[in-house]
């Protein structure tokens, strides 16, 4: 039963918000009483912790099996962009911005636990394509993975990047390619080119 309940609190919170669900709502949406709910988890913030932790453990599977694929780093990137939208649900109800004001201290270890597992992903993607010639081989690995993990989690600010001017599906596609010209060569713009077409046909 705490295993459902995280799964469906997980669902609701990234859909809903994690303000706006109540234990009431989470209660009425499984079918079963507060007091079950209560009997597993001591108050709404443990389940909050519980349900970011099993979000969080599942998008980092999901990057790994990607990463394990070995595809050129440029389409990898793509996917695991793609594949975060969708575990996030396109962050529609705005979670990361009511984790960060109600629940500063679960955001805080939730930010730490994502630089560090971007840091390996991205540096690895950074390191392998300038191997292959696809990157600029006068990169420094560690400033650009720096600079991308700060604008991943600028374009979230819903203050600085309205939701009604910036629909977050599209604003992750733009900045990534934001991100790719500045550091591809040109082999590496030509495959580059070659995905921005492919998804706009």
């Amino acid at each position: 039963m705490r295993d459902q309940i995280i799964h469906m609190a997980s669902e609701m919170f990234l859909n809903l918000g994690f303000k706006s669900v109540t234990m009431d709502d989470l209660a009425l949406q499984m079918g079963i009483s507060k007091k079950t709910i209560y009997a597993h988890f001591a108050n709404k913030t443990e389940l909050v912790e519980q349900s970011t932790h099993h979000v969080f453990t599942e998008i980092v599977t999901g990057i790994t099996c990607i990463c394990n694929q070995q595809m050129n780093p440029i389409e990898e990137l793509y996917e695991v962009k793609k594949f975060a939208l969708n575990n996030l649900k396109n962050e529609k109800a705005s979670p990361q911005y009511q984790l960060r004001k109600f629940y500063p201290k679960i955001h805080k270890v939730l930010i730490q636990k994502t630089f560090e597992m971007m840091q390996d992903c991205v540096l690895t993607n950074i390191k392998r394509g300038i191997t292959l010639g696809m990157y600029r081989e006068n990169l420094e690995p560690e400033f650009f993975f720096r600079i991308y993990f700060a604008g991943v989690n600028s374009i979230k600010d819903d203050a600085l990047f309205p939701r009604q001017y910036f629909p977050l599906a599209q604003l992750n596609d733009t900045y990534l390619e934001y991100h790719l010209r500045g550091i591809v060569t040109p082999k590496g713009r030509n495959v580059l080119n070659k995905i921005i077409n492919s998804n706009h046909e």
